[in-house]
């Protein structure tokens, strides 16, 4: 057994970096009260003018916004399920598990949004799978289903739960422990209830601890036994990410950092400069405040004076500010929505507007393809360990309302119209036509729709 405490390397190397982006993520008044740890400080700036510039900061929020609408858009059609096999208990338990996936009344849809989000942010999340505890010992599966012991729900994990981990050759996880941390009342005082779970292939240990006062207790085992996939030899918590490349906060921070700080800075000065300074020129010593600001004296002989570069200083700030959002959105494969020198010449034609967000599809197409996977994986692992005869399939998440629906069934019509003899072919044009028509529907509906476009032919 390994210490319950101890960070992999790589959390290590992260776990300062999460924070900040959660920060950037968030915005609004949680970000303004942490400004302190991202506006930078002047050289030899005095505190009292640094605190009034703290009290006076605003953010303007880019990169939280585009990660929104990714995983709003994403999202905008439900992922599709399709089942092959004749188990019919089966088909009915995937129906209810897509409408509530966590027992919280969380679609899968919403469930797999805030995973993708929070890769976005962090790089990872993660996704266990459990089981409730049965009151008694089920001798069958008709008795483990009355139970409730096999209504299989998922759990979700931020990517700074998981904090220590192996991995075999193939990448899957020997084991993993996880850490999270929520604030109690003990009727005297709010603790910190630290609580940390270890899984291996075959079982978990629970431990938990309190923090107060800035002082930890020991951790303690509080819970073991075999868990949720036990039986197939494999950890229970299945990692989402989507790759550096695709990691859209960790490209943008230190961007969506530096037109905090720039725009900032341009805001203070303009304040500044509507409160007009009083200069007195005089060799005596002057005690009388006047004005609404500062004031500065001098030496009747003295000079006093700014250098900039060549232009106007303010000027060339707004241009830089203007130039940090471009790149932001450019980064995050949002060039159309950047305003400004990116998108003056946009084009209003339908055609022109798919093209331009060409990338941006091929990056949505990429953020489903992991999605896809991910659930996919899930799904089946569920299935198994259920020991369900049925075939689980995922599909959808690959059209984002830039093309016109009627397009699609031209297109449809067209093809059915070639005389293709496939009844497959037939019934999967028309399924995917009717699921995508009724992606709002429940899973329910949608399964009995699409066993009768099979059925017919």
């Amino acid at each position: 057994m390994i210490e319950i405490n101890r960070e992999h390397p790589e959390y290590a190397a992260l776990k300062h970096v999460w924070p900040k982006y959660r920060d950037l993520y968030s915005g609004g008044e949680h970000f303004v009260s942490n400004a302190d740890r991202y506006l930078v400080a002047r050289q030899k700036e005095p505190a009292d003018v640094y605190s009034e510039r703290l009290s006076r900061a605003f953010y303007e929020n880019y990169i939280g916004s585009i990660i929104d609408w990714y995983g709003a858009t994403l999202f905008r059609r439900e992922p599709l399920l399709g089942y092959e096999g004749p188990d019919e208990a089966a088909r009915r338990f995937f129906n209810t598990f897509a409408e509530d996936c966590d027992l919280r009344g969380s679609t899968l849809s919403d469930f797999f949004r805030r995973q993708l989000i929070e890769a976005m942010v962090c790089g990872k999340s993660y996704v266990a799978i459990e089981f409730p505890r049965p009151a008694g010992q089920a001798s069958n599966r008709a008795e483990e289903e009355a139970l409730g012991a096999s209504r299989a729900y998922l759990c979700e994990y931020g990517g700074d739960a998981v904090i220590n981990w192996q991995r075999d050759e193939r990448g899957e996880f020997d084991w993993l422990v996880t850490r999270t941390v929520r604030t109690v009342d003990d009727g005297q005082e709010w603790l910190k209830r630290k609580r940390w779970v270890y899984y291996d292939r075959k079982i978990y240990r629970v431990f938990e601890a309190t923090e107060a006062a800035g002082k930890q207790s020991v951790p303690v085992l509080m819970d073991e036994g075999p868990h949720a996939l036990a039986k197939l030899g494999r950890t229970p918590v299945f990692e989402f990410t989507l790759g550096e490349g695709m990691w859209l906060m960790n490209k943008a921070a230190s961007l969506q950092l530096e037109h905090f700080n720039k725009s900032n800075a341009l805001s203070w000065a303009l304040t500044m400069g509507l409160f007009a300074m009083p200069v007195v020129y005089s060799d005596t010593e002057w005690k009388q405040a006047l004005g609404e600001s500062y004031y500065l004296q001098l030496g009747k002989d003295d000079r006093f004076g700014w250098t900039e570069p060549e232009g106007h200083v303010y000027e060339i700030a707004m241009r830089n500010i203007d130039r940090l959002k471009e790149e932001i959105y450019r980064v995050s494969y949002l060039m159309g929505q950047a305003g400004g020198s990116m998108s003056k010449n946009s084009a209003m034609t339908g055609y022109s507007k798919e093209r331009d967000y060409l990338m941006t599809q091929e990056v949505l197409r990429g953020y489903g393809d992991r999605v896809k996977d991910t659930l996919k994986t899930v799904l089946k692992a569920v299935a198994a360990v259920r020991e369900d005869e049925i075939e689980v399939d995922v599909s959808g998440l690959d059209e984002f309302d830039i093309g016109d629906y009627s397009s699609e069934l031209d297109d449809a019509e067209r093809l059915l119209m070639l005389g293709i003899q496939s009844k497959t072919l037939n019934a999967q044009v028309k399924k995917k036509l009717a699921m995508k028509y009724l992606c709002d529907a429940r899973q329910e509906v949608k399964d009995r729709i699409a066993k009768e476009i099979e059925e017919a032919g």
